[in-house]
C-alpha cells in the first residue's frame, strides 16, 4: 500500500562517497584536480548502479571505486539508502585487493559476537538508520596514500504496482564529479512491457537526451552515462549538477487476466485485470480530535478531509466519527455523497473542535457499528465495498485503554467483513499496536509524518483505496500440487494495484498445474481459471536463463518472509511469535536476506568469526525514533590496532556477578554463589546526587542524580528515578555524562554530544563507548567492568512520569576489591543467611530474617525487573527485599553516599 513500497531503488547519494579528515564529516574545501574529480585527495573513479528487474522482482548491485591521491591516510564513507521494503543480500568491501566480505547471520548470534569485537576495539562503523521511506547503509574505512577501495552492495525487493505503474526512483547526489558515472536498468517482463519512461529532475530541456530508454516486447532498458562535461553545472565549474531524482516508470500489457509463471518447483501469479468497473464504497472516517491534535495536525487533517470530500463519488456512502474524551458521530447512519450532503460535510469538517482525551476504543467501535448497521438495514449497501479509515496521534487515555483488549474488541466487531486502515500521525503513536490491529482486520497501517506535506500524505493514502474493483478475492490451487503458499486471499483489490501470490510445488505438482480465481465485483462476480503455458515458459527460460529461474524462487522466499513477519506482528501468544520467527529466520538465512531477524557482519579475510562491522534492519518504531533528528556516524579506522592484552585488577570473581539500579530506584544485587539476589530501594528527594561506584585503584567512578515525577505534589508516594549519570576515569580524564536526552563526552570541556538516535562506536583512552539507538549505552573498560545504561521512554503526554535511566554492571570482578559506593561495595562476594521464613502481609511475598554483616534484618521475598537484556519488557529477578533504604545491608547509612555534584 505504501508509496515507498513501490520504489525499486532509492539512494541518498549514489552511492555517496565522502572523503573526510574528521570522522563522518566531509570537508567542504580541498584541492581539486582533473576537472574537479579529486576532492580532498580522493578521486571517485566510478559509481555504477545496475538494476535488473525480472517479473517485478528487482536485484540491484551498487559498485563504487575510489583512490587516495593524498599525502596522508583518508577516511572514505560509502553511504547509500535503500527502500524499507528491500532486503540486503550481499556486501563486499575491498581495500588494496584484500576482500572484507559480508555474511548473513542470526541477529542474536551476530550481535553477541560483535560486542566482543567492540570490547577489543576492532570494529568499523557499519550502521543502518532510517528516514521516512528509506533505510541508510553506511560504512567508513581509512585508506593509506595511494590505496584503492571498492564497495559492492546487493539488495533485492518485489516492486509493487502503484497508480497503474511500477516506479524506480534513484536520488542522485554524488557530491563531486565522477570519472565514470553510470545507471543501467534492465527490465524483463513475460507479459510484455506496455510503457516505459525515464526522467531526471536535475536535467532540463535538451539535456534529457542523455538518457537512453527503449523497450520492445518483453525487454526494456534505461541507460544514463554522463561524461564529466555533462556532469558540470557550467563549462568552467567543478560542481556536479547530478543532484535530484532519477525516475523510471513502467507497466506491462494486461491482455489476459491470467499471468501464471512456473519454473522448476516454484510459481508466481500476478493479478491486475483491466476493464473492471469501480465498486461503490461505504467509507467511515474515524478521526482523533483529542487535545494533542491541536495546531498544525488538526489543520492539516481538516485540509485533507476537505480534499477527500471533493473526490468522493456521488454513488458512494460515507460518515465521520470523532473521538476525544467522548465519541461523536456526524450522522446516525451512512449517507449518500450527494452534492447537498457533501456541502454539509464540508461545513462540519471546517467547524468541529477538539475535545479532551483519547477514547480510541469507543471511536473505532462506533464507526464499525455504523457500518454494520447500515448493511443490516439496507441490503443494497451489502454489495458495496466497505472501508474504515482511522486517524490518531497518540495512545488511548480514557474508556478502554488496554491495547490487547482494544484489539480483541475491534476484531470481534469487524468479524472479517471489511478492512481497517489505521493512520498514525506523528511519532507518539504506538505503531506496532496500530499495525497489528490493521493486519488482523485485513488492512494496513501507515505512519503520517509531521511535516509540511502531511495533508498530501493523508490524501495520497485515500487515493490508494478510493477505487475498489473487487472484494473477497481468492486464489485456489490443487492441494496435491503445493507444499508452501503465500497469502491467497485478499479482502479488497484496488484500481492501479496488483496482487501477487507465490508458492512451492510438490515433486509432481508442475504437471497440469492451474489456479482458480474468484472475486466479487460491481454488478457481477469474477470467476476464472488460469493454467500454465508450458511452451511459453520454456521460451522465457531460453531468453532469460538462470536469472528468471532464480528470481521466481527468491520472489517466493521474499514474500513468505514478509508475510511471516506480518503474522508475527499480530500474533497473540509467545509460542506463536517464536514459531513464526523460527520459520522466517530459517528462510532469511537460506536466501541470505538481511531481515529484522538477521544481521550482516563484515569479517576479516580468512576468519569469519572476527567481525569488524554489523548491519541489521530496524523495526518501524525504531525507524520513527531515528527519523526525528539528523544522524551522525562515529566510526573507527579499519586499520586500528587492538588494545594491549588486559591484566585483571584484583582477584577474579564469579563471571555472572551483576549489580544494577533501575526504576524508583530499585537496587538489585545478584549473588551467584547463593543462586539468589538481594534488593533494596533508596528514597531521597529529586536533585540529590549519589555515589554509585568508586574504585580508587582503577580511577573509575559512577555517580547518579535523581529526578522526580513531572508534578511531585504533596502525595505520600513520591517517585524518583536516576535521570543523570556521570561516568569517569579520574586517572585518564575520561568523562561521560548521560541523560535521557543526550550523551556527552568530556562534559564541561565542550566535547561531542550524541543523541540516543545516533549509532556510535567510539574508542578512547582504554574505553569503548557503544550507543545502540533509542535504548542502550555500553561503556566497556579494558581493565574494569562493562557498564550498561538503559534508556526508559515514557509516553510524552503522561501526566506524571518522565524518561529515566537504569544502570547495570557486568564483569564487575575486574574492579579492585577497594571499590565502594551504593553498587560498588557489592562487586565482590558477601555472605548472608536467610532463615525463619514466614507468611507476610501479602500471601505471595513471605517475610524472613536475614543475617548479613553481623546484622539481623527483617526482609520480604519479592521481585524486581532487570532491563539489561530486554529494555522493553525486562525479566523478573526474585530477591530478598531489605527495608529502610538498605539499612544494615549497605555500609553505613544511605545519606553517607550523598555527594555535592555529578563530577
Amino acid at each position: 500500500m505504501e508509496r515507498q513500497m513501490l520504489l525499486c531503488f532509492y539512494l541518498l547519494s549514489l552511492p555517496g562517497l565522502i572523503a573526510s579528515g574528521l570522522i563522518g564529516q566531509p570537508r567542504s574545501t580541498g584541492k581539486r584536480q582533473t576537472q574537479g574529480t579529486i576532492v580532498n585527495g580522493i578521486e571517485i573513479q566510478s559509481m555504477k548502479v545496475n538494476c535488473r528487474v525480472t517479473s517485478r522482482f528487482a536485484n540491484y548491485v551498487i559498485t563504487s571505486q575510489a583512490i587516495n591521491h593524498g599525502s596522508s591516510a583518508k577516511e572514505i564513507v560509502f553511504d547509500v539508502e535503500i527502500p524499507k521494503t528491500a532486503y540486503i543480500s550481499n556486501f563486499l568491501l575491498t581495500v588494496d585487493g584484500v576482500p572484507y566480505p559480508g555474511n548473513i547471520k542470526d541477529k542474536v548470534i551476530a550481535w553477541k559476537q560483535y560486542r566482543k569485537a567492540v570490547v577489543r576495539g576492532e570494529t568499523a562503523g557499519l550502521v543502518r538508520a532510517s528516514g521516512r521511506k528509506m533505510e541508510k547503509f553506511n560504512i567508513a574505512v581509512n585508506i593509506g596514500t595511494g590505496s584503492k577501495v571498492s564497495f559492492e552492495l546487493t539488495y533485492e525487493e518485489l516492486l509493487k504496482r502503484h497508480f497503474g505503474k511500477y516506479e524506480i526512483v534513484i536520488k542522485v547526489k554524488p557530491r563531486q564529479l565522477v570519472k565514470q558515472f553510470e545507471i543501467e536498468a534492465d527490465i524483463f517482463e513475460p507479459q510484455e512491457i506496455s510503457m516505459l519512461d525515464a526522467q531526471a529532475s536535475f536535467l532540463s530541456g535538451d539535456m534529457t537526451q542523455f538518457i537512453e530508454k527503449s523497450f520492445s516486447g518483453k525487454k526494456g532498458r534505461v541507460y544514463f552515462n554522463p561524461t564529466i562535461d555533462q556532469q558540470q553545472t557550467c563549462p568552467t565549474c567543478t560542481k556536479s549538477l547530478l543532484d535530484g531524482d532519477f525516475t523510471i516508470k513502467y507497466d506491462v500489457k494486461r491482455d489476459s487476466v491470467c499471468d501464471l509463471q512456473v519454473v522448476n518447483k516454484y510459481f508466481a501469479q500476478f493479478f491486475a485485470p483491466k476493464n473492471l468497473k469501480n465498486m461503490v464504497k461505504n467509507v467511515v472516517f474515524v478521526i482523533d480530535i483529542s487535545g494533542s491534535m491541536a495546531g498544525q495536525k488538526i489543520k492539516q487533517t481538516k485540509q485533507a478531509l476537505l480534499k477527500i470530500l471533493d473526490d468522493i463519488k456521488p454513488d458512494d456512502y460515507f460518515n465521520f466519527i470523532l473521538f476525544g474524551g467522548q465519541v461523536r458521530a456526524w450522522k446516525s447512519s451512512l449517507i449518500q455523497a450527494t452534492a447537498a450532503n457533501l456541502q454539509e460535510a464540508r461545513v462540519f469538517v471546517q467547524t468541529f473542535n477538539l475535545a479532551g482525551a483519547t477514547n480510541l476504543n469507543g471511536g473505532l467501535l462506533e464507526g464499525i457499528n455504523i457500518l454494520n448497521k447500515a448493511h443490516e438495514v439496507d441490503p443494497r449497501l451489502r454489495n458495496n465495498a466497505p472501508i474504515v479509515i482511522m486517524l490518531t496521534d497518540g495512545e488511548p487515555t480514557v474508556g478502554e485503554t488496554n491495547l490487547t483488549q482494544i484489539r480483541m474488541n475491534v476484531k470481534n466487531a469487524v468479524q472479517g467483513k471489511f478492512p481497517l486502515y489505521n493512520l498514525g500521525f506523528g511519532e507518539n503513536v504506538d505503531f506496532n499496536f496500530l499495525e497489528a490491529m490493521s493486519l488482523e482486520n485485513d488492512g494496513a497501517a501507515r505512519r503520517i509524518y509531521r511535516d509540511n506535506d502531511a495533508t498530501e500524505q493523508l490524501q495520497g493514502f485515500y487515493e490508494e483505496v478510493a477505487n475498489p474493483l473487487l472484494k473477497d478475492v481468492e486464489f485456489q490451487y490443487p492441494k496435491a500440487s503445493i507444499q508452501a503458499l503465500t497469502e491467497n486471499r485478499v479482502k479488497q483489490f484496488y484500481d492501479g494495484s496488483e496482487i501477487v501470490v507465490a508458492g512451492q510445488l510438490t515433486d509432481g505438482g508442475k504437471k497440469g498445474f492451474k489456479s482458480d480465481v474468484t472475486g466479487r465485483g460491481a454488478g457481477q462476480d469474477l470467476v476464472t481459471t488460469c493454467s500454465v503455458d508450458e511452451e511459453e515458459m520454456e521460451k522465457i527460460l531460453r531468453e532469460r536463463g538462470h536469472m528468471f529461474e532464480q528470481h521466481i524462487e527468491r520472489l517466493w522466499a521474499y514474500l513468505t518472509i514478509q508475510q511471516l513477519l506480518e503474522k508475527r506482528t499480530k500474533a497473540n501468544s509467545e509460542k506463536e511469535v517464536n514459531d513464526l520467527s523460527a520459520k522466517a529466520l530459517e528462510l532469511s538465512l537460506k536466501y541470505k536476506f538481511v531481515t529484522p531477524l538477521t544481521s550482516m557482519v563484515i569479517t576479516k579475510p580468512g576468519d569469519p568469526d572476527d567481525q569488524l562491522a554489523i548491519a541489521d534492519k530496524p523495526g518501524e518504531e525504531e525507524m520513527a525514533e531515528l527519523q526525528k533528528k539528523p544522524r551522525r556516524t562515529m566510526v573507527l579506522p579499519a586499520q586500528q590496532q587492538p588494545p594491549a592484552s588486559r591484566v585483571p585488577a584484583g582477584p577474579q570473581g564469579p563471571p555472572a556477578h551483576v549489580t544494577g539500579v533501575d526504576g524508583d530506584p530499585h537496587f538489585i544485587i545478584q549473588v551467584p554463589e547463593k543462586d539468589d539476589a538481594v534488593c533494596f530501594n533508596i528514597n531521597e528527594e529529586p536533585g540529590v546526587v549519589m555515589r554509585l561506584i568508586q574504585d580508587p585503584d582503577t580511577g573509575i567512578t559512577v555517580n547518579g542524580q535523581l529526578i522526580g515525577d513531572k508534578n511531585h505534589g504533596n502525595g505520600k508516594n513520591k517517585n524518583t528515578y536516576f535521570g543523570r549519570l556521570g561516568i569517569m576515569n579520574q586517572k585518564t580524564g575520561f568523562t561521560l555524562e548521560v541523560t535521557p536526552q543526550n550523551i556527552t563526552l568530556h562534559s564541561g570541556m565542550k566535547g561531542p554530544v550524541f543523541s540516543w538516535l545516533d549509532q556510535v562506536t567510539l574508542r578512547q583512552e582504554g574505553v569503548t563507548v557503544t550507543i545502540i539507538p533509542t535504548r542502550k549505552l555500553m561503556v566497556s573498560m579494558d581493565d574494569a567492568a562493562t557498564i550498561v545504561v538503559v534508556l526508559h521512554h515514557v509516553w510524552k503526554k503522561h501526566p506524571v512520569h518522565q524518561d529515566f535511566l537504569g544502570l547495570y554492571t557486568v564483569d564487575s570482578h575486574k574492579m579492585s576489591p577497594r571499590t565502594h559506593g551504593l553498587l560498588g561495595q557489592f562487586f565482590y562476594s558477601f555472605d548472608f543467611e536467610v532463615f525463619d521464613v514466614r507468611p507476610g502481609s501479602d500471601p505471595k511475598k513471605p517475610d524472613a530474617t536475614m543475617l548479613v554483616k553481623n546484622h539481623r534484618l527483617a526482609v520480604t521475598r519479592g521481585s524486581q525487573k532487570d532491563y539489561r537484556k530486554d529494555p522493553w519488557l525486562g525479566s523478573d529477578v526474585s530477591c530478598w527485599f531489605v527495608h529502610n533504604n538498605g539499612d544494615g545491608l549497605i555500609d553505613g547509612i544511605h545519606t553517607d553516599y550523598i555527594i555535592p555534584s555529578i563530577f
